[in-house]
């Protein structure tokens, strides 16, 4: 284990769990991980050894098949695997955010349909909310369910899924308009649709008008695919509805987004001592004016300024796990590490660039990669922007003037 970014306080079970993924990630992502993404290829190898390390059921309750661990573990977990291939990561949080979404509100039936399955790998799900016009405000959604007997029929097209192509179970907040007066808040006529399908791109084999166009091209976060889905008459029983009624769906997305800021900020934290990690190492080897460059004051001003915003980011990644695992409010505490970890990854990984020079513009080293997938994540699960203004309102609830 490196120096930086360790935790008290976990337990000899949480340690095995971290070390043994430690390892995975050294000995199985690390050496293939520059590869696979210059070819935007999948990580099949990558993800079935996952499968057998039980990641895909971290959370997922013992009763259902999972391992029952707690959100700080899979958190590390996932700073572990960020740290080998931020891609990777990808793929474990949308399917953890579906699984959480069912443990949470789901009925007993879709607990016991869907839950077991997925603590397998066996399913692996995706959520689905933005829309190609929609950007932070989800109120706005267009995507419609209208009731028909005992089914709904849905409309619309959704944008940027992650594992869009390859899940097999999408988790779609919908507008839903039955049962709410004329005026009522947006918010209270979404709901959250299970949908089961089938693996791969274009016309769905398995649900009628579903169709997954195919992946998006992007700067980085290559490998996992990124895809749109359209909705065109797709009929869903009223059982697939997240917890049986209708008009709950955005407080079960804002509850499953609010456990994955917290994925988010775990990955900052990941790629961002990786970054430190190259950069350390290369600081050391390269040498000029008959030196290191790490003995270069400027250069050992970068390496502290980069070390001390990995173990800050890190502490408050910890610190909104536990607090969520306490059974308490976090969205304070999960914004706060979402936008400090993703500001801070951008930051080191740009100071690891700066320190590798020229050669940090060639795809031979690990740092170009980074250099690319660090923006990622300050978009992904709410922008900066959208963090503060969480921030602030919450603070302002906080310490509000009383008289």
């Amino acid at each position: 284990m490196s120096r930086l970014a360790q935790t008290d306080g976990l337990t000899d079970i949480q340690q095995e769990i971290l070390s043994t993924v430690r390892s995975f990630v050294d000995k199985e992502i690390i050496p293939v991980a520059n590869e696979l993404e210059h070819k935007d290829e999948y990580p099949t190898d990558i993800v079935e050894g996952l499968k057998e390390l039980g990641i895909f059921g971290l959370m997922i309750p013992e009763e259902y098949g999972g391992l029952g661990e707690s959100l700080l573990t899979y958190a590390l977990t996932v700073e572990e695997i960020a740290r080998g291939w931020m891609s990777v990561s990808g793929i474990i949080n949308t399917h953890f955010i579906v699984a959480y979404m069912l443990k949470q509100h789901g009925t007993q039936e879709q607990k016991d349909h869907f839950l077991p399955r997925m603590a397998t790998g066996e399913v692996r799900g995706a959520f689905s909310m933005s829309e190609p016009g929609l950007g932070s405000d989800v109120s706005a959604i267009r995507t419609k369910a209208v009731r028909d007997g005992d089914d709904y029929v849905i409309n619309g097209q959704k944008m940027w899924l992650t594992n869009g192509g390859t899940s097999n179970l999408v988790a779609v907040l919908c507008r839903t308009d039955e049962g709410q007066p004329e005026g009522a808040a947006p918010h209270k006529s979404m709901t959250t649709f299970l949908i089961e399908k089938e693996p791969g791109f274009g016309p769905n084999p398995k649900v009628k008008g579903l169709t997954v166009p195919g992946k998006i091209e992007k700067m980085g976060y290559k490998g996992v695919d990124t895809t749109e889905l359209i909705l065109e008459d797709v009929k869903i029983p009223s059982n697939r509805v997240l917890g049986g009624q209708s008009g709950r769906g955005f407080y079960q997305m804002m509850d499953g987004v609010e456990v994955g800021r917290v994925n988010v900020a775990a990955r900052g934290c990941g790629v961002a001592q990786r970054a430190f990690e190259l950069g350390i190492a290369y600081a050391q080897q390269r040498q000029t004016f008959g030196k290191p460059i790490a003995q270069h004051q400027a250069i050992q001003f970068k390496l502290s300024e980069m070390a001390t915003k990995v173990e800050a980011a890190h502490a408050l990644m910890v610190n909104a796990a536990r607090k969520k695992d306490s059974g308490q409010r976090n969205d304070l505490e999960a914004g706060m590490a979402k936008y400090l970890a993703s500001e801070y990854c951008k930051e080191v990984v740009e100071d690891a660039f700066r320190i590798h020079g020229g050669y940090g513009f060639s795809k031979e080293y690990e740092i170009e990669r980074l250099y690319r997938e660090a923006p990622m994540l300050l978009i992904g699960e709410g922008t900066a922007e959208i963090q503060k203004m969480i921030i602030g309102r919450r603070l302002l609830e906080e310490y509000r003037i009383q008289g």
